[in-house]
């Protein structure tokens, strides 16, 4: 079953930082059998006051898969690196 990633950045403090995750996190996503289905782009609330900064969904083949590249040593060092740039809360959820 799928699992989905979401990303909330809800404050960025170093642009720079931040490319050079994205740049990072592109290969590392890929090698764990993620893909980027919504990488930051306009977004609109239709109800509610969620308004992050940025939104980021990825999709993994499953949950095991998205646990693997949170966890890997691979990502390890742009986890830090983002969240020395900004603050950002992530979920985990497994798709239909």
């Amino acid at each position: 079953m799928p699992a989905y990633v979401i990303a909330s950045v809800t404050d960025a403090r170093d642009a720079e930082k931040l490319a050079e995750y994205r740049r990072g996190n592109t290969d590392v996503v890929a090698a764990h059998g993620g893909r980027f289905l919504v990488r930051g782009g306009p977004h609109e609330s239709l109800e509610g006051d969620w308004d992050p900064v940025r939104l980021v969904i990825m999709e993994f083949p499953d949950a095991d898969a998205a646990r693997a590249w949170y966890g890997s040593d691979g990502y390890a060092p742009l986890r830090e690196l983002r969240q020395s740039a900004s603050d950002t809360d992530i979920v985990l959820v497994e798709g239909v």
